[in-house]
């Protein structure tokens, strides 16, 4: 080496290393006492955050110490036990410590010659899922950063072959003059399909939309009926979780008379989908291994770091033939895949390291029990709620999620509004059967009964004071 060359590692740099760790357990290790609200909204963080290019560059330390002590303030409690928003799994410790590993690695992982130990990790990891959701063990896995971009392709990925089967070639001709292509999806439909829909060119403003019933499952009648009025074969969206009630499909019904249509089935299965590796809530999703393309989110009910999920076809061809930047081209599966070929991106990190040392950490046994206890508590919460003062359960709770509402619409946004600025617990709002909702999600990692009571009490102390 020579004399002069510069190290590697500065001591500065070193520090800002080590600081940058202390602060991550620290954070991690404060939650179970931490606000759950962040102290600052994005107006308070805009005037904290130095937002000014300095013109000549600070020691990294300094700028690690400083970030921490601008930023922390304005930092979300999604890790908490306590966090019931959305559905926001918690980035589980040894995911968040193999995420540094991941950083610190620095690698480009879209080639399997590049970084061969990453497309080995990320290709066993596709394998378990599969095992673990008990879906075709041959099919086409892309891990991509959620199930936005899951769904998006798989949604590529199926125009593609609805167009081949009425004899166009997308890859070469694009969509101009292209054939119609019928999409179907239900009324209650999550956002992340529907901009699937939107970027693959296909229209939202074409796609027919169908009824669902007072749980949010589309009604097998309306699709048959859909069905009957399609020229040429359709893409039907379905979905296992929808996200105010945690119902599925009926996809052992419906998936049959799309096949027989010609058609392709397009799942988006987000925390939904993980039902499949239970055997008490599989029941809830029969069938839905028959469709030909599923989108999980690897980062809500597995508690991955953001951000991680999988786009899973059931033909892997169709996958990487839509998603490879070269083209219609399909190599041969030797000892590794292209991770790049089942994927839009030809740079990323190694996101799939994470959740591979999570189910490593869990095995499958564990990642059993932490869905099954997820179910459990949701329904404890509902039994704690529910006809307690003009308080409601909106959904039968099949699931994670539970939909509350209070006797009105001004109650349950001001009973909501109280319970998030206590800061203690923060679950989110919603809108369902034509009320707001408060929306409790249980799906951290950490998460136990004492939390769920707390939730509960809060909500309930909440209402009574309000009612008072």
């Amino acid at each position: 080496m020579l004399s002069n060359a510069r190290p590697p590692l500065t001591d500065d740099e070193r520090r800002a290393l080590e600081r940058a760790a202390r602060e991550a357990i620290e954070f991690r290790a404060g939650l179970a006492e931490a606000s759950v609200t962040p102290a600052c909204r994005p107006a308070e963080a805009a005037a904290r955050i130095a937002a000014e290019l300095p013109e000549t560059g600070q020691p990294a330390d300094a700028v690690l110490a400083e970030l921490i002590e601008q930023a922390t303030p304005g930092v979300h409690g999604h890790t908490s036990p306590r966090f019931f928003g959305y559905v926001c799994g918690g980035s589980m410790p040894v995911g968040a410590a193999a995420d540094v590993l991941v950083t610190a690695w620095g690698q480009n992982s879209a080639s399997s010659w590049e970084s061969p130990s990453v497309a080995v990790i990320e290709q066993i990891l596709c394998g378990w899922c599969l095992d673990l959701l008990d879906l075709p063990r041959e099919a086409g896995v892309g891990i991509v950063s959620g199930a936005t971009v899951a769904n998006t392709q798989a949604i590529i990925a199926a125009r593609d072959v609805l167009l081949r089967r009425q004899g166009w070639d997308c890859d070469r001709d694009g969509l101009f003059g292209a054939p119609a292509i019928p999409v179907i999806h239900s009324d209650a439909a999550h956002s992340a399909p529907l901009a699937g829909i939107r970027y693959a060119g296909l229209g939202l403003g074409r796609a027919v939309k169908l009824a669902c019933d007072d749980q949010g499952r589309i009604r097998v009648e309306a699709v048959q009926a859909a069905l009957a009025a399609c020229d040429q074969p359709p893409l039907v969206i379905l979905q296992a979780g929808q996200i105010n009630t945690g119902a599925s499909d009926p996809f052992a019904d419906i998936i049959p008379l799309v096949h027989a249509a010609g058609g392709w089935v397009h799942v988006d299965g987000a925390f939904g989908l993980w039902a499949n590796a239970v055997p008490e809530l599989k029941p809830s999703v029969a069938g839905v291994d028959q469709a030909d393309s599923w989108a999980v989110d690897l980062h809500k009910w597995l508690n991955a770091p953001y951000d991680a999920g999988l786009c899973i076809t059931r033909n892997r061809a169709d996958l990487v033939t839509a998603m490879s930047a070269r083209g219609a081209y399909l190599p041969d599966l030797g000892e590794t895949w292209e991770p790049s070929e089942s994927t839009l991106e030809l740079s990323r990190r190694a996101r799939g390291v994470p959740s591979y040392a999570i189910l490593r950490h869990l095995g499958r046994e564990g990642l059993k029990e932490m869905v099954s206890r997820h179910c459990r508590l949701a329904r404890h919460l509902a039994a704690r709620l529910d006809g307690q003062d003009g308080i409601t359960v909106l959904n039968d709770v099949v699931m994670n999620q539970v939909a509350i509402a209070c006797e009105n619409d001004e109650r349950t946004q001001q009973v909501l509004a109280r319970v998030q600025q206590n800061a203690r617990v923060y679950p989110s709002h919603g809108t369902w059967l034509g009320r707001q909702i408060i929306r409790a999600s249980i799906i951290n990692h950490a998460t136990e009964r004492a939390d769920i009571d707390l939730l509960a009490d809060e909500i309930l102390a909440a209402n009574t004071d309000l009612r008072g």
